[in-house]
């Protein structure tokens, strides 16, 4: 059985920031933690896609953290198995388990290119670090790595060059997950083929130049209206529907949420008037009747009958009202299993602020685990 990971998330996170702040250079101005932050971003859009579980999840984010540490080296050829010491380094130092640091392991080296995924963690990671190909952000990420190569390399590109020698890997390149190819590679063809039209021989008349450029900006005007157009009604039909879904699951929670308070409090107003009413019935047994069963002792039976069955019934209304408090603690690995819920006070009320603050953002973080606990509460 695999040893749940124990180390936290915003360990990861806060190891993997402190080593491009110290040890990378400035002068790898794509591959920094910028980079680093969009792959991780990018990792947990497709782990919610796919539903990942809490380990699977924690591989794929500790890889994504670390995957570009190895540029602390100062050099490109090779920061992957940098990357793979440094975060075997940092896991060992923490007591994780040889397993889980060899499923990072294997991601890391999975990213080294030609990308070589044998697994869906794997796949993931690898769209990722390439997740700008199929997005509006090509152009400046481009630009980018053309300056790292140069203060790297030394190696002066053209515009010409580069434009021809990203469309040469773009043409290569195709996305291994499902998300990647229904998401990604349509944008990246539309990056190509602009890439082409500006790489091609340019007309040498000068007639020949303004009446291709003329026409080629109505095509090009006309063709981003349509598209525009399209795109525009297609997101925001999208995050019409995303909208209504979410305000729907929220008002939904909301009902329920409510209505079992309006029960609760049903039940302790109930309980309220046993209390009540046989409180007054030990009173008045008490100062009335005890003082004359000398007189009748046909009334001491009943008496007892009647009191014994008063304080039961109290006994069962306080009980009623008392909530089903825990020992007030959880663990990592509970957090980490999704097994406890951290919307009711029974749950958490002897930790300290520290950890059940991080606890709260790790499930705040996935959306499953968030419901999950709302429902859990309910």
């Amino acid at each position: 059985m695999n040893k749940t990971p124990v180390v936290h998330l915003s360990e990861i996170r806060h190891a993997a920031t402190d080593i491009f702040h110290h040890k990378v250079s400035e002068s790898i101005s794509y591959h920094n933690l910028q980079h680093t932050q969009d792959v991780v971003a990018a990792c947990e859009k497709m782990a919610d896609f796919y539903q990942l579980n809490g380990e699977d999840r924690m591989v794929l984010l500790t890889a994504a953290w670390f995957h570009d540490t190895g540029f602390s080296s100062g050099k490109a050829e090779g920061h992957e198995d940098e990357s793979i010491r440094l975060v075997t380094q940092f896991l060992t130092n923490h007591q994780e388990a040889p397993e889980f640091i060899e499923k990072i392991k294997s991601a890391i080296g999975a990213t080294r290119m030609p990308q070589s995924p044998v697994n869906l963690l794997e796949e993931i990671l690898c769209d990722a670090d390439l997740f700008h190909l199929g997005t509006k952000d090509f152009r400046p990420k481009s630009k980018l790595l053309r300056e790292e190569l140069t203060n790297l390399s030394g190696e002066k590109f053209s515009k010409k060059q580069w434009r021809k020698r990203t469309a040469e890997f773009l043409e290569k390149h195709r996305y291994f997950t499902s998300y990647g190819r229904e998401k990604l590679q349509w944008v990246q063809d539309e990056n190509l083929q602009q890439l082409r039209g500006e790489t091609t021989d340019e007309p040498k008349d000068k007639k020949e130049i303004h009446e291709t450029v003329v026409d080629t900006n109505i095509i090009k005007e006309l063709k981003d209206n349509v598209e525009n157009k399209e795109l525009k009604e297609a997101g925001n039909e999208k995050k019409r529907k995303e909208q209504q879904t979410d305000r729907g699951i929220s008002t939904v929670f909301r009902i329920m949420a409510s209505n079992h308070a309006n029960l609760s409090h049903m039940a302790d107003n109930k309980a309220h008037i046993m209390i009540s009413v046989n409180s007054i019935i030990l009173s008045v047994v008490i100062s009335l009747l005890i003082r004359h069963l000398d007189e009748h002792q046909n009334l001491v039976i009943p008496t007892i009958i009647l009191v014994t069955f008063c304080v039961a019934a109290t006994i069962f209304a306080v009980l009623a009202t008392r909530p089903n408090v825990s020992q007030g603690t959880f663990t990592k690995e509970d957090i980490h299993h999704k097994k406890t819920n951290l919307l009711f006070f029974g749950n958490f009320h002897s930790m300290h602020l520290d950890d059940y603050d991080w606890a709260m953002m790790e499930i705040m973080s996935y959306k499953d685990f968030f419901y999950g606990s709302i429902i859990k509460d309910i």
